[in-house]
């Protein structure tokens, strides 16, 4: 067979169509699904983690069996997957971030040594945030949620970094617990920055 009768010959020209054709669409497919379970297992932790908030806001709550409900729920759709969970309670909505008061003596927005704090928080120490951690708060307080879940997708998109190998989704509630009793508000301990 010559040169030119090879060039025209089209046998077997399906099969390399196919080679070339088939790892893209097959490395597109895993990719899609890859995409798919994360942004699943995203709605389903918040879903779950909103509903466990929710019932963390009761007097009658358990933060363990809210924290088990958010693991039930998402388990099914990331197999092996570890959840963290932190809950800080503030006494408003206005608290959620700020920093305990200080005198800053020279505007630098920093609690520097021998500048005076109040201790609202009653932990003895100057803090960033007021809340207090890991706490499910008491009446009226309101609370942060937050869970983060991290896990091995069950399609793992081949030839991408070790780095992607584990993922990692996380989902926050704001809640304000009932009114079951009687709030317990900032304390009013004078404290000095170290």
């Amino acid at each position: 067979m010559t040169f030119a009768q090879l060039c025209k010959n089209e046998d077997g020209a399906t099969i390399v169509e196919f080679a070339i054709v088939v790892p893209l669409f097959l490395l597109l497919l895993i990719g899609i699904m890859d995409i798919g379970q994360m942004v699943y297992g995203k709605s389903v932790l918040t879903g779950a983690v909103h509903r466990a908030a929710r019932d963390s806001s009761l007097e009658t709550r358990n933060t363990s069996e809210a924290d088990a409900s958010v693991l039930d729920a998402i388990r099914p759709v990331l197999p092996g997957v570890n959840i963290k969970t932190s809950r800080t309670s503030y006494y408003d909505f206005a608290d959620v971030g700020r920093a305990e008061k200080w005198n800053d003596n020279n505007a630098n927005g920093v609690c520097d040594a021998g500048e005076t704090f109040t201790d609202e928080n009653r932990n003895g120490q100057w803090d960033q945030d007021v809340g207090q951690k890991e706490s499910a708060g008491s009446a009226n307080d309101v609370v942060v949620y937050k869970v983060t879940a991290t896990f091995k997708p069950v399609f793992q998109v081949p030839f991408m970094p070790k780095l992607w190998s584990e993922r990692t989704l996380s989902a926050t509630a704001v809640t304000k617990n009932q009114p079951f009793g009687n709030q317990t508000g900032y304390g009013a301990t004078a404290g000095s920055c170290p």
